[in-house]
This record gives structure tokens, C-alpha cells and sequence, in this order.
């Protein structure tokens, strides 16, 4: 499976247009119930609002999904998600609330204004590339257990989960390469008595990156 983006983490973002206030909140979904979730959430949320315009799409069912909330046909939901799409986001749901302020934008201000909304949303929360990782088991003792920790880290890792005993084995994850640089450093830290075992791969998210 190709790597793709998403949303690094939830989040919000509002501005006001001409009056009108515009509040718009983003997901990382990864399914449409999560997406339709978010979005009955939001119209509960602000129910006296004119309008809750929103958009999805997926990566692994490729569904995409989008409504205007009786703004003009074509003015809310599409110049939203064509956000997502130009930006490559996948596994994204997308909210713009819209309080109006008594002065009509037009067609092209709408547009403008939803797809403002979206990416500035988008934004606020950054993204993050979905790549392969693997997975490894990593046993340490406890008197190298913070070490070990800080070495996985600036190998690009993460540690997942941890098994604590006589011993620790530190579940870790680690993008492509990252393995390779943290074994010799686990074989020096431990002079060759520590090793660690491949525990599968999965699919997770990276660093935060600018949109």
C-alpha cells in the first residue's frame, strides 16, 4: 500500500467574512461512521447555525461524501473537499458552521469563503504522511530502560507499548530505515546480551508537516 496524507491531529479554526462567521472543525476519520459522527456532533453543537457544510473522503474505501446545507449548489462542500484532494489529505472530515451575517457573499464569495474555511482548517492542524512501519520487540533492563527509549527516539521511532517483569521489552515501531540505525546501537548499549525481534508492520502516521 502507497503512503498517503492526513490530518496530523483534530482541530478548529474561524473567521468572519462580510458578517457572516465562519467555524470550521477537521477529523482524521477512518470510516464513515466516524465521519457521520463528527458531523451530527457538530450540527447538535451549532444547531441555530444557517448552515453546517461538510465533506469527507477515505483512503481504504476511496468513498468521498459532501453537502452544500442549503448554501447554492456548489458553493460549500465541493470547494471543500477540493481542498483535501489539491492537498492530497485522505481519511478527513471536514465541518464549515456558518452563522450569516445578514449580507449575501454571492456565488464566488461562498466558494471563496468554504474553501478558506477548509484549508484553513487544515492549517491549523498540519499533516502527517501514513507510511508502513515496522514493529519490533525490544527487550532492555531496567537500568537502560530510559536510555533505550531515547535511542529509539532518534532513530525516528515510537514505542508503542511496554511489558514490564523481571525485565521490560519495549514494543516499537519505526519507519523506513529507523530499524536498521537503532540495532547496532541496541548491541553496543547492551555489549551483544540484548536483541530484538520483528513483530510486524503497520500502517501509521509521521511527523507533523506544514500544509
Amino acid at each position: 500500500m502507497d503512503a498517503y496524507r492526513v490530518p496530523f491531529e483534530d482541530g478548529e479554526s474561524e473567521f468572519v467574512e462580510k458578517r457572516s462567521r465562519f467555524i470550521s472543525h477537521i477529523w482524521h476519520v477512518e470510516s464513515e461512521a466516524e465521519a457521520r459522527k463528527c458531523i451530527e456532533e457538530t450540527k447538535k453543537q451549532y444547531y441555530d447555525a444557517r448552515h453546517n457544510c461538510w465533506c469527507y473522503r477515505l483512503h481504504d474505501s476511496g468513498v468521498v461524501r459532501y453537502s452544500d446545507d442549503g448554501e447554492p449548489q456548489g458553493t460549500a462542500g465541493q470547494p471543500m473537499l477540493n481542498v483535501f484532494e489539491r492537498e492530497r489529505i485522505q481519511d478527513v472530515c471536514c465541518v464549515v458552521t456558518r452563522y450569516f451575517g445578514g449580507i449575501l457573499l454571492g456565488a464566488g464569495g461562498l466558494t471563496r469563503a468554504y474553501a478558506r474555511g477548509a484549508k484553513d482548517a487544515l492549517d491549523a492542524v498540519g499533516a502527517a504522511t501514513m507510511s508502513l512501519w515496522t514493529l519490533w520487540d525490544v527487550p532492555c533492563t531496567y537500568p537502560l530502560l530510559e536510555r533505550i527509549k531515547l535511542e529509539i527516539t532518534g532513530c525516528g521511532g515510537v514505542v508503542r507499548d511496554a511489558e514490564y517483569g523481571a525485565g521490560v521489552v519495549l514494543r516499537a515501531a519505526f519507519p523506513a530505515g529507523g530499524a536498521e540505525r537503532f540495532a547496532p546501537r541496541l548491541t553496543e548499549l547492551s555489549a551483544g546480551g540484548l536483541s530484538m525481534q520483528e513483530a510486524g508492520q503497520e500502517f501509521l502516521p509521521g511527523p507533523r508537516e506544514q500544509t
